[in-house]
């Protein structure tokens, strides 16, 4: 027992933080579609950006028609290899026809790939909800603001792949 007690002593653990790199670039790229939502979200993962330190000049926005735009240009960003991290903000609200089914699936599917394809952060905040008023709940009401949380998740794997790469380096 106190060989394994001695073992778990030993387990390196490694946790994102919100410490924030004043040097880091963030990318946005930005759905037009339901701007009644989404400039929220811009606002709110932008404000969160700059009140973790981040310059302004190092955060980028990139505005497109709508959700199932935001990877292409995610995609196009990753390739520069000058983002730190990068967020797809918009918003795709349930109608009566399956439009909504492929737009948000293919989005998220498409992010997911770019993050591991050009090892980089790519944080979804495509928002898909079933109305209007779930939609506005998540831009700044009830449910807060997802573009602020978005942000923070961004900050917060900058700095967990940091200390991967540190530990990774340091052995």
């Amino acid at each position: 027992m106190a060989n394994l007690q001695n073992e778990l002593a030993q387990v390196q653990h490694i946790s994102g933080e919100l410490h924030t790199n004043a040097h880091a670039k963030i990318g946005m790229v930005v759905g037009r579609f339901n701007s009644f939502v989404v400039e929220s979200l811009v606002s709110g993962a932008i404000d969160t950006l700059l009140r973790h330190g981040i310059a302004g000049s190092n955060i980028t926005v990139v505005r497109v028609p709508g959700a199932w735009e935001i990877p292409l240009a995610v995609a196009r960003m990753a390739q520069t290899d000058k983002f730190d991290a990068i967020i797809g903000l918009g918003a795709v609200i349930r109608g009566s026809t399956p439009h909504f089914d492929f737009v948000a699936g293919e989005s998220a599917k498409g992010l997911g790939a770019i993050g591991l394809d050009y090892d980089v952060p790519v944080i979804n905040a495509i928002l898909t909800t079933d109305s209007i008023e779930q939609a506005i709940e998540r831009s700044g009401t009830k449910a807060g603001n997802k573009g602020s949380e978005a942000a923070m998740v961004a900050l917060e794997m900058i700095n967990v792949l940091g200390q991967i790469d540190a530990q990774m380096a340091g052995e």
